[in-house]
């Protein structure tokens, strides 16, 4: 089940509206093609059901508070959508972000490139013949950031009823603060932690915030490193800057965390940014330091090796250590890794692999080719550990949209999207993914706390994954996944 959308035609949702006591509304998504179908209902006085599975509120159990769900402004994402026609753009913007669409209340935004960027550079890059810049006199946005993401940003603030919360990931420092002289490839910040290097670094993230704030763009949060340690794993061309958890660490005690205090922003400090297997040994390192811990806020999560660890053993182990300090999945996708097929247009598994990451952690599914071909055999079912059930706060995909091969991208690391833009038909295809986000971004708000949820009975062959979560307006939200 794909929507294709144009610029006269794409489908819309109506706001959503409490019910009356009593009643209840219901949205379907199915293989089968229904897109967040509404229909009413009422409740039935009676709780006789023999022999069906009964799931039962507990609105006085209360657990994390929701911050919401999202997905990335990349440059390939705003190439992508303005190669689109207007209205097509308005189309797109309008599914994503309004009441029209799906109410998206979280976009990440890339600093500088990533490897989904046409091409590598940062916001210093400096002439040749200069050796260092510690003042950062030639800091300058780009112009992906100017005349593409910022204009985007302002759009969709624009279509949306709820405040969006932007958050930035750096890739890579500028190649003179690099210790091998490149915005790609393996390297580390030069120098250590409270040095001109790690101060200037530090700066950069102030800069980038001043800079966007010229442009009345405001930074909810900032991580303060996309990936520290993938770059002991990624291609040599891809822009990268690799951190331990201790370099990291103490970089934000003498460096970053200062930097943002004593800055007129308001930004909260995320850190790791990276895979869940470095789970809670990150938390500790950093966060056991109570001086590093007073400037952050919370954990980022990547999702691409959940399956190597479990939730209870990694995220609810962080939460019990730290639980004043939020996690936050920061970016996810399909498609990644694969030798075929990175964009599999009208995929269902791909869908339901993001619901249930949401809901519970598995390995994501591969769909070989054709609209919605089914998956590969899968592994042993896993428990239903639960993301959202294990004081996760949110979880934002990785690019808004990509085109027909999922890039553009610098070292052709192509992937799927929720939204694949074909700029030659001036058409986008919004995928199940799109829809599996909708059941949960449309419905529970940010502020919304998730609420104790009882089955009445342990259903091996079910294969039911929930949550339940209590909006701030009185609402409860609950989410099945019947897999």
């Amino acid at each position: 089940p794909v929507c294709v959308c144009n610029a006269t035609y794409c489908d819309t949702l109506d706001p959503v509206v409490l019910p009356a006591p009593g009643t209840y509304v219901r949205y379907e998504s199915s293989k089968a093609g229904k897109r967040l179908e509404r229909s009413d209902g009422s409740f039935q006085r009676s709780l006789h059901a023999p022999g069906r599975l009964l799931l039962t509120l507990n609105v006085s159990a209360l657990y994390q508070r929701v911050k919401g769900f999202g997905g990335s402004l990349s440059d390939a994402a705003a190439i992508n959508i303005l190669k689109l026609s207007r209205p097509a753009q308005d189309n797109l913007l309008r599914s994503y972000f309004s009441e029209s669409g799906i109410e998206y209340n979280l976009i990440r935004l890339p600093m500088a490139c990533s490897d989904f960027s046409v091409r590598p550079y940062s916001y210093d890059d400096i002439p040749v013949d200069v050796p260092d810049d510690y003042e950062l006199k030639h800091f300058r946005l780009a112009e992906e950031d100017v005349k593409m993401k910022i204009p985007l940003v302002h759009r969709a603030s624009a279509v949306s009823k709820r405040p969006l919360l932007l958050f930035a990931s750096p890739w890579t420092p500028p190649a003179w603060m690099k210790s091998n002289g490149d915005v790609r490839g393996k390297g580390t910040l030069k120098g250590k932690a409270g040095d001109k290097y790690h101060k200037t670094w530090a700066n950069y993230f102030i800069k980038f915030l001043d800079e966007y704030a010229k442009h009345n763009v405001t930074f909810w949060a900032v991580t303060a490193q996309n990936e520290p340690l993938a770059s002991l794993f990624t291609p040599p061309q891809f822009p990268t800057v690799a951190f331990t958890a201790a370099h990291q660490r103490d970089f934000i005690v003498r460096d970053l965390g200062p930097a943002l205090a004593r800055s007129p922003h308001r930004t909260r400090l995320i850190i790791m940014d990276d895979q869940r297997i470095h789970l809670p040994h990150w938390a500790k390192v950093v966060l056991g330091n109570a001086t590093a811990a007073r400037y952050v806020a919370g954990v980022g999560v990547h999702w691409y090796l959940d399956a190597l660890v479990p939730p209870g053993c990694s995220l609810e182990a962080t939460h019990n250590l730290f639980p004043e300090h939020f996690l936050l999945y920061t970016e996810a996708c399909s498609g990644f890794l694969t030798l075929r097929f990175s964009v599999s247009l009208g995929c269902w598994e791909r869908g339901e692999s993001y619901s249930h990451s949401i809901l519970t952690v598995r390995p994501p599914q591969h769909c070989p080719a054709g609209a919605g071909g089914s998956a590969q055999p899968r592994s042993a079912p896993s428990p239903p550990a639960q993301v959202l059930n294990n004081f996760v706060v949110g979880w934002t995909d990785w690019n808004l949209a990509l085109d027909m091969e999922g890039g553009p991208n610098l070292v052709k690391n192509y992937v799927d999207s929720p939204v694949i833009v074909d700029s030659s038909k001036d058409v986008f295809y919004k995928q199940p993914m799109f829809y599996h986000m909708g059941h949960f971004s449309k419905f529970i708000p940010e502020g919304s706390q998730r609420v104790g949820l009882h089955r009445s009975r342990r259903c091996l062959v079910c294969q039911l994954e929930h949550v339940a979560v209590l909006r701030p307006d009185g609402g409860v939200v609950l989410v099945v996944l019947n897999r």
